[in-house]
């Protein structure tokens, strides 16, 4: 179990580059997009493994669906960016309970691979959709809580009216198995801190169209998007997944800030509970868009 002092250390924003790897239902939404691409280009990030969530909308017919899809979109990111990386098909369902782990290749590969870390060097694990994998994880082989990170882009804000938010509302089982696991948390809330991340069709063409095949996919994915709902009318489209990615690269508190607060409890009627004497986790409250704005176009336009 962790002392507190290994806990806030763990908790610091890495100094030096670091291995990760990232959790995301890439076919759900257009920024999980962004987010692997800034990942993949940082130079600081080692992306050891990306794996793909499952998630139930209008845009899948299951959670399984909603997997596989992501999978594939994993997969065509890669090959727009001319990168290899390993690709894991994760969890095929949500969790029944607390208790009982959903099988996938995802799940076993970060049960091994977390314990190839140790507390002065964890392995950062970076969650955008439902957290089920990494929870899965977590019950197959608990130790690894002292070995990992997790940043999680989840919920909504503690002051939002409620948390109702799609990541963790698809699967409360497996929040409340991640938040209670010990393990290093960092909470990047949607609604009320990362919803001001968003971009337009005018800053997207004016910064990326032309520059490279990734970047023309980004932008015309995301005006697509928008445009199914907006055409001729005034639209901007958050692009939050990026800010769990930026955490990893936020040093000096350059692209965010954050604070040190007890792990709060997601509960099952969609609000926190609250125990002070939680172990800390970090809590972000703040988006600096512009900077981190211009250091994720920075990044995609490079290649």
């Amino acid at each position: 179990m962790l002392t507190t002092e290994q806990r806030i250390k763990m908790l610091r924003c890495p100094a030096e580059a670091v291995d990760m790897v990232l959790d995301t239902d890439a076919y759900n939404e257009i920024d999980d997009q962004f987010a692997i691409a800034y990942a993949l280009s940082a130079e600081k990030l080692s992306v050891k493994a990306l794996y793909a969530a499952p998630f139930f909308n209008p845009k899948s017919s299951s959670p399984e669906d909603g997997m596989q899809k992501s999978y594939q979109e994993i997969q065509k990111l890669l090959q727009l960016m001319g990168e290899n990386k390993t690709v894991l098909h994760g969890s095929t369902g949500y969790l029944p309970d607390e208790k009982t782990p959903v099988m996938s290749k995802a799940a076993e590969d970060l049960c091994r691979r977390a314990m190839e870390y140790t507390p002065d060097h964890p392995l950062y694990v970076v969650a955008i959709g439902a957290i089920t994998n990494i929870a899965s994880a977590l019950l197959i082989r608990p130790e690894i809580a002292d070995r990992i990170v997790v940043v999680w882009l989840g919920g909504h804000a503690l002051h939002y009216c409620d948390n109702r938010e799609f990541n963790v509302l698809q699967d409360v089982a497996a929040a409340r198995v991640v938040f209670a696991s010990g393990a290093p948390l960092v909470m990047l809330p949607c609604m009320g801190v990362v919803s001001s991340f968003s971009t337009t069709e005018y800053e997207l063409r004016a910064w990326l169209t032309g520059r490279n095949a990734l970047c023309d996919y980004l932008v015309e994915n995301t005006v697509c998007a928008a445009n199914s709902y907006a055409k001729g009318k005034v639209w901007s489209r958050e692009i939050w997944d990026v800010t769990a990615v930026g955490w990893l690269l936020n040093d000096d508190e350059r692209f965010m800030m954050d604070r040190l607060i007890p792990t709060p409890i997601p509960e099952y009627d969609h609000y926190y509970g609250y125990d002070q004497r939680r172990p800390l986790c970090r809590y972000v409250y703040h988006i600096k868009r512009d900077a981190l704005m211009r250091d994720l176009f920075a990044h995609l336009a490079k290649g």
